[in-house]
């Protein structure tokens, strides 16, 4: 009857709690997409929901509006269009009014003013509250029937006008005979837990409270109907939630326990992993994306599957009340706050709700006993003595040892696990970092040591955060791999097309782009233009022809995707206010009026219509600092365009250190910027000065990101005017030929960037050796850090197959966003595919037979794992092969569509 039924009857053998239905309904603001995104059912007060982000639109299937139907509350908006006539009652419990169903100018009222906005603004499923306030004014029971039938017809017609749109009913129990094939799920209050009395006080339902309501409960399920049973309870007796859910499972309901004003990520038979770690910065004199929270722990919390959500404490501390859903905080301020017993309150509260919190680099405040003394910590203060290390823990010394720097602190703290503790000269100890009881801190040289511009570790971080904040260890998804291969993409920001060359090899940059590297690397490309470089209304009109000719040469390549580097290169993001950035801060042509949408969307028209590329331009390279505020970023995403550029990794075997490595993004609110995955030839040649081959380095950045662990991807990422030198082309090609000789599955550039916005919305859930996934649209690749774990395919939902490593196992998703994983430590006795640099794959499996269609953007290679005697066929035939035991190597020439078929005995 339903897609999800589908779904639960492929997966119901695997795990009950993962294979259960789950629900939500949250009414808060600020909603976390990795906490919602497990449940069938997501039910959200709309008004509160940006249905510009990335997370509303993964999970918009499952996401349901609340509309009000027979109330509607005095504080809204619409309020104002209400008539008097169609007011018919007082629900004083909710200061509401309660209308007339039978009116047809007030049934119109919620078509166009509540319905009809909402699916504009993209949701599609509704949630219908209040159906039975119609008891408040109908007393016979001719007027019931009456406001029941208005009912009926006002559901059946928006199912006319919406047949694409689902429906959840609160209550409605009178009228299920008639609707019941029109909804998706009829959702309660209360069952066992409840509220009531004029301050809506928690309290028991009774047990004849509970018989009436099993009456028209069994009727609903008797249709095939899901039953919500949403139930209160207060923050004290959170304890008997567990208890709860098993009893309302039995009853054959789908459970979700919350507070009474649905606030709160509450509990159902599902339970989402917290995902996100809460990050406290000081955003006074630093952008986010300068502050060292970002610069050296983004990547340590990415690649063990987590994410940090960045706040400013000026903004004023948040309510410990809505931090329940963080897997942990960081305190990690550049300046000392100006109210540390607040922070300190603050802190406490959180250590009373089990949130685990850890002081980075400081306390955020000047140290002081009486403060710190809730938290077992002594602090004393000193003449500047030297030091001895009297103990270091296996955490230490991680990329350099502590620097034994005088110091005139002395810490030291009860209840914890010492990771470093001096001797100093007086005979007193100090322990600057420690594991405790609330979480952990690590302080000043225990933490990291910044030599010139280098930060380094002195702590290991990533078993220091985990150990800290209690971090489950997590099957991660990875958006360095797609199908068991590293990801391979180029992309091209465009200044310097008008370069002219220095030498014999070329007239302009984008020339020699264009014939040495476009048109020789039979590789994805991505290359952007600055509009106003090759405007004929731009800088240049006298060059602007041969420009746009050489730029049309670009696009008409298979291999290239066209992209937008904007059409003045604005130099600071942050300098737009009101939508208009100051000359200074741009490139200025003539009779130009700066606006965003002239800079993004118009310069992507103006790619399309002046250039007719072979492939929709899509993207945006941000030019300048590349630090876009949400104002930009959210016109991006309000207009569906994909973005890219910032952050600086740029490790080689000089400063070979982790804070070289940047994090794969950066979220700002709801918005994601995408970050490359390696610096550019800028940086590379001390911002153009020289020496004009360092380009070739690198090569020692993707090595180092890429082995023994992968934090990043390959992506070779330039200007068009590294064409306009000798030195700088020949580097590109150096680069080049380098990353023909690894083992990649190349993409554009718009392929990538989906993976890193999924990454921080895929919402993950957990039972025993069980994992489910969801969001997971573009990001296709799961990581197993376990040594020795196998992947059951048989007893897992969605998978293609996996490919095992000495540290690590990659698994490969097939179509679809929702995935179940299930981990064994018995070898596979299966067919599957390890590995392939196609970009996509259609799997099919009937009976005995699995077919695979793939395609790719380069001559395909694939590696399938053969068992059992399977006989293989492939349309068209490779032109090598090689087995090695149960693993078949094959490689195609001068194809980049293939189909696969496996005929095995036994499968």
């Amino acid at each position: 009857m339903k897609h999800l039924l589908l779904l639960l009857s492929l997966i119901i053998s695997l795990s009950a709690s993962l294979a259960n239905k789950s629900a939500i309904v949250f009414y808060g603001e600020n909603i976390s997409y990795s906490m919602v995104g497990i449940h069938e059912y997501i039910i959200v007060s709309p008004d509160h929901i940006n249905t510009s982000s990335h997370g509303f639109k993964t999970y918009q299937e499952n996401m349901y509006a609340y509309v009000s139907i027979g109330e509607i509350d005095r504080d809204i908006d619409v309020y104002k269009n209400i008539k008097k006539e169609w007011i018919l009652a007082e629900n004083s419990s909710w200061s509401s009014d309660v209308l007339d169903l039978k009116n047809a100018q007030y049934i119109n009222f919620i078509f166009e003013k509540m319905i009809e906005p909402q699916r504009k603004r993209g949701f599609k499923n509704f949630f219908f509250d209040t159906l039975d306030s119609y008891m408040f004014y109908s007393k016979t029971a001719k007027e019931q029937k009456l406001s029941q039938e208005a009912l009926v017809a006002f559901i059946k017609e928006f199912k006319v006008r919406y047949p694409d749109s689902k429906l959840i009913l609160n209550r409605g129990f009178s009228i299920i005979d008639a609707v019941h094939e029109d909804i998706e799920a009829v959702l309660f209050e209360s069952y066992y837990r409840g509220v009531g009395g004029k301050n809506l006080h928690y309290k028991k339902v009774s047990k004849e409270d509970r018989k009436w309501l099993d009456v028209y409960l069994k009727k609903i399920m008797a249709y095939g109907i899901d039953v919500i049973s949403v139930e209160y309870l207060s923050e004290k007796n959170l304890d008997k939630a567990e208890s709860l859910i098993k009893k309302i499972e039995k009853k054959g309901m789908i459970p979700y326990v919350s507070n009474k004003e649905l606030t709160r990520y509450g509990l159902s038979s599902k339970e989402a992993i917290k995902r996100e770690i809460f990050t406290l910065i000081d955003a006074s004199k630093l952008d986010i994306m300068e502050q060292g929270a970002t610069i050296n722990t983004g990547v340590v919390f990415e690649y063990m599957g987590y994410m940090q959500r960045f706040y400013d404490i000026n903004k004023g501390l948040p309510s410990p009340k809505n931090m329940a859903h963080y897997g942990g905080v960081v305190i990690w301020l550049q300046n000392y706050y100006k109210e540390p017993k607040k922070l300190m309150a603050w802190v406490l509260e959180l250590k009373k709700m089990g949130v685990k919190v850890v002081f980075a680099n400081n306390f955020g405040f000047d140290p002081s006993e009486e403060l710190l003394k809730p938290l077992g910590i002594k602090v004393s203060k000193k003449s500047k003595l030297k030091k001895r290390i009297v103990y270091s823990d296996a955490m230490m010394s991680y990329e350099i040892e502590p620097s034994m720097s005088l110091s005139s602190l002395g810490v030291i703290s009860k209840h914890t696990k010492t990771l470093l503790e001096y001797e100093f000269l007086d005979g007193s100890f100090s322990t600057p970092a420690a594991i405790t009881s609330w979480g952990g801190y690590a302080l000043e040289e225990a933490f990291i040591s910044t030599i010139g511009k280098d930060n380094i570790w002195v702590i290991n971080p990533f078993e220091f955060f985990k150990e800290a904040l209690d971090l489950q260890e997590l099957v991660v998804p990875d958006t360095t791999t797609h199908n068991a291969k590293r990801i391979f993409f180029t992309h091209v920001d465009g200044d310097g097309i008008m370069n002219r060359v220095e030498g014999d090899f070329g007239y302009y940059s984008g020339d020699v782009i264009l014939n040495r590297i476009l048109k020789v690397y039979k590789l994805p490309h991505s290359v952007s233009l600055i509009g106003a470089e090759v405007s004929v209304n731009g800088l240049y009109p006298k060059e602007s022809k041969a420009l746009l000719k050489i730029a049309k040469e670009m696009y008409a390549l298979e291999n290239v995707e066209p992209a937008t580097h904007t059409f003045t290169h604005p130099f600071f993001w942050g300098k737009i206010k009101n939508d208009n950035l100051d000359k200074a801060y741009r490139l200025k042509p003539k009779d130009y009026n700066f606006s965003l949408e002239s800079e993004l969307s118009g310069s992507l028209e103006y790619i399309q219509k002046e250039l007719k590329p072979l492939r929709v331009p899509q993207t945006v390279f941000w030019s300048g600092d590349c630090m876009p505020r949400e104002n930009a970023l959210s016109y991006v995403y309000e207009h569906n365009i994909l973005n890219i550029n910032g952050g600086d990794t740029t490790i080689t075997q000089i400063t070979p250190w982790l804070s070289a490595i940047a994090p794969m993004g950066l979220q700002r609110g709801e918005y994601t910027q995408v970050f490359t995955g390696a610096q550019n030839e800028n940086v590379f040649t001390n911002d153009w000065l020289g020496p004009y081959w360092g380009f070739k380095r690198v090569v020692q950045t993707f090595e180092l990101t890429g082995n023994p662990d992968r934090f990043k991807p390959i992506d070779i990422y330039y200007h068009i005017y590294s064409g306009s030198k000798q030195a700088s082309i020949t580097a590109l090609e150096y680069v080049f030929d380098w990353a023909l000789t690894q083992d990649t599955t190349p993409l554009f550039t718009s392929e990538y960037i989906p993976k890193v916005m999924d990454y921080y919305s895929v919402s993950i859930s957990h039972q025993d050796n069980k994992w489910l996934f969801s969001g997971m649209d573009s990001l296709k690749t799961l990581r197993v850090e376990e040594v020795g774990v196998e992947v059951d395919l048989e007893g897992s939902f969605n998978l293609l197959g996996f490919k095992k490593e000495k540290k690590r196992t990659y698994i490969n998703l097939d179509k679809g966003n929702r995935y179940i994983v299930k981990l064994s430590k018995s070898r596979q006795k299966n067919s599957y595919l390890v590995a392939t640099n196609a970009y996509d794959v259609v799997y099919k499996k009937s009976h005995n037979i699995k077919s695979f269609h793939f395609d790719s953007h380069v001559n395909l290679e694939v590696e399938l794992h053969i068992y059992n005697g399977c006989h293989l066929t492939s349309q068209p035939t490779f032109v090598k092969s090689k087995q090695e035991k149960d693993f078949l190597f094959l490689k195609y020439e001068g194809h980049k569509s293939v189909d696969i078929t496996l005929e095995c005995p036994s499968l």
